[in-house]
């Protein structure tokens, strides 16, 4: 596995990404112990490095993330057999400009006054590390890449792997 950020390897990443409508947000709780939860993801159009999720300013991760702003965040699309796991610093951020810029009319389940919800945040975690896995999509692909591999001890097809570092 490459440890080395190459501009290809960060566009993989964000097309990994893109599309994943929640992800797995990982916090550390009061206690010290680690806690996770769903969290709807919308991004930017291009990805600078920094991950974008709307958030209630009063809750209870937005305490945990002022505490510890080491944060995971993990996403996965089982049909395209991708996963990213992405680790990070997290801060409360309150950029109107941004908000506009993510908000989508669904966000009103969330936040049924609006973009002007006094409660309204955004949570900004800048990513520090990352790693993907990706897997040819097709099952039979799958299948006959395990067993090629059973046999041949040659696991170079059964998917990519990457971990990728922004710091």
């Amino acid at each position: 596995m490459a440890t080395e950020t190459q501009p290809q390897d960060t566009q993989h990443l964000f097309d990994l990404i893109r599309d994943i409508k929640f992800a797995m947000l990982t916090t550390v709780d009061d206690d010290g112990s680690l806690r996770a939860r769903p969290m709807a993801s919308k991004q930017a159009e291009e990805f600078d490095g920094v991950l974008w999720f709307f958030t209630h300013a009063s809750s209870h991760k937005t305490a945990e993330v002022e505490r510890t702003h080491q944060v995971n965040v993990t996403f996965s699309n089982p049909d395209k057999h991708s996963y990213v796991s992405v680790s990070g610093n997290a801060e409360l951020s309150r950029d109107k400009a941004k908000i506009d810029e993510l908000w989508t009319p669904l966000n009103k389940a969330w936040f049924p006054n609006g973009k002007d919800d006094p409660d309204l945040a955004l949570l900004k975690v800048t990513v520090a590390k990352a790693e993907f896995w990706d897997s040819p999509s097709s099952k039979m692909v799958q299948v006959f890449g395990m067993a090629k591999a059973a046999v041949s001890g040659d696991y170079s097809n059964l998917g990519e792997s990457r971990k990728i570092n922004f710091a």
